[in-house]
């Protein structure tokens, strides 16, 4: 199938040992109750949601900068955002958050750091990050944005990286074994390495309606199969193959239904690490912009959240 037939497909189906932990505690939950007239600042919101959040590790963050230049942490990546959006005009009471990340609980993490600031996000997404909800669930969303009130879209795939420095593994709280993450991205990379390498086996049988959202995955990948087998470390390519992917099918998805745009939309999209209980998630920004309500870019804010 050819990366348009996947588009139209899935819009189609939417509208009908550097550092060792010494143990694995669940992460405490951050998210908080928003309500309008809620009197606390966007900056002691901030405070809250990370107040008992793994703090930094110097080790740690040398790993993660070795193998992702550009990361920051959750909360670095917060807290720069809500105060560029919150020049805009953006406050609890009139942002509805939309996400478009990976079905995989580790995923939740940076949704509850948002949630903390914006209250319950509308979800967008699915496997690997991919807006599967599609033009109908955008439709939806943008309806439930308040009146002469903003948007906020995050998304991207997500790639775990261990304490080891391990790109593609993660420490999961309350299991031994260290686990593969992203599994749906892993598997559709061993499905087009065995396209591309040979050895795959012919079928004629496309999609299953039974694990659309995997077959749907393996399809989208596969513009990237010469850029996956030439990749010094296919792990830290991956992730960035599949935010173009979505990258792309987002901005068509938005373009559609630009005209439910209220008062403004802002995307920011990038690459979500994450890491074992006791150190912080990562995210690597790739894409922070501003919509008006024509749909129009009218701020390109990258440069504002990237800057040290």
């Amino acid at each position: 199938m050819k990366f348009s037939s996947a588009l139209i497909l899935v819009s189609s189906l939417a509208q009908a040992s550097a550092f060792v932990p010494t143990t694995f505690a669940p992460r405490s939950s951050s998210s908080l109750s928003i309500v309008i007239g809620d009197e606390k600042t966007a900056a002691e919101k901030v405070t809250d949601v990370f107040a008992n959040s793994p703090k930094l590790n110097e080790e740690f963050d040398e790993l993660m900068q070795k193998n992702f230049p550009g990361a920051m942490t959750n909360e670095e990546l917060v807290t720069k955002t809500v105060d560029i959006l919150s020049a805009k005009g953006y406050t609890s009471a009139n942002t509805l958050l939309a996400t478009s990340l990976c079905c995989d609980e580790l995923a939740r993490q940076l949704e509850d750091d948002f949630n903390g600031i914006y209250g319950n996000n509308f979800n967008l997404g699915g496997l690997a990050g991919f807006p599967f909800a599609g033009n109908t669930g955008f439709g939806a969303m943008s309806a439930h944005i308040p009146d002469d009130g903003f948007c906020l879209i995050t998304h991207g795939p997500h790639v775990g990286l261990a304490a080891d420095g391990t790109v593609g593994k993660v420490e999961r709280a309350g299991i031994e074994l260290i686990d593969s993450c992203c599994g749906s991205a892993i598997a559709a990379s061993g499905y087009l390495q065995g396209i591309t390498d040979g050895g795959a086996q012919i079928t004629t049988k496309l999609q299953e309606f039974t694990d659309f959202q995997q077959g749907a995955v393996q399809e989208l990948i596969l513009p990237h199969g010469k850029r996956l087998s030439e990749a010094e470390n296919r792990m830290i390519e991956l992730p960035y193959a599949l935010y173009d992917s979505q990258e792309l099918l987002l901005t068509e998805i938005v373009k559609a239904g630009s005209t439910g745009i209220k008062r403004g939309l802002a995307i920011l999209g990038g690459i979500q690490i994450n890491t074992g209980p006791e150190t912080p998630d990562y995210f690597h920004p790739l894409r922070f912009i501003y919509m008006n309500y024509r749909g129009e870019v009218v701020d390109d804010m990258l440069s504002a959240l990237v800057e040290e």
